[in-house]
């Protein structure tokens, strides 16, 4: 019932546009009623998005059972379940991030979801390096970094039309955040020099701006053409 319902959303989304598309439309073209629609999904956002509950719960039993694996590698491995996920259906993929880009509403709640994944890498990450120095400030960044990493293969695979090999895409993104992660090594008072002709985007941010308004900046300016 969850995937027809969320079959049914989508469809009506393309037709009329996800504004004017309401819940009594969804569950008239699903044939059920209302409290069937609100038993799976609190919102209409959520129908966008139904697969993410899923993704999570099974990120976080892939991390639960990484045992003494290299924390790193193990996070890096934990974001391959996301592009699997959008991988497994690249049209609807295709179709869902044409949709966040022109709703306002679906690219906060969209934020909202990848903030969630950030924190369950950095929630493993501070549990493998505590009482480590700078262990939690470590985990969160790393986190963040795989995130990063892993949105900008994800974005660019997307914005192709989903072809292209999705894995080995984002595994060629995340090569930086293992090269410079991996092992726990303390990057305080290392330089990292980068390649001559490469661009280097500087951002300043507000103290007390919301994290999701910064992370949103930061993807602006990097995957501005």
């Amino acid at each position: 019932m969850r995937e027809v319902l969320a079959e049914s959303a989508f469809a009506l989304f393309l037709e009329r546009g996800f504004e004017r598309t309401t819940v009594d439309d969804i569950v008239a073209r699903a044939g059920v009623g209302r409290r069937s629609f609100f038993r799976y999904f609190p919102s209409k956002e959520d129908a966008v998005f139904p697969d993410h509950d899923r993704c999570l719960a099974d990120m976080t039993a892939f991390l639960e059972a990484a045992g003494a694996a290299e924390p790193v590698g193990a996070v890096c491995d934990a974001a391959h379940l996301v592009m699997r996920m959008y991988a497994a259906k690249p049209e609807f993929s295709v179709q869902r991030y044409r949709l966040t880009r022109e709703v306002p509403g679906l690219r906060t709640y969209e934020l909202s979801v990848v903030r969630r994944y950030e924190r369950t890498l950095a929630a493993y990450l501070r549990t493998r390096w505590e009482g480590a120095a700078d262990g939690a400030l470590r985990a969160e960044v790393v986190a963040a970094a795989v995130v990063a990493a892993h949105n900008n293969a994800l974005r660019t695979w997307l914005r192709r039309g989903g072809e292209g090999d999705a894995d080995a895409a984002v595994e060629h993104a995340l090569a930086t955040v293992r090269q410079v992660w991996a092992g726990g090594r303390e990057p305080v008072g290392e330089a990292v020099r980068e390649p001559e002709g490469d661009e280097v985007i500087v951002m300043v941010a507000r103290k007390g701006a919301p994290l999701w308004r910064v992370v949103q900046q930061v993807e602006a300016a990097l995957t501005e053409e």
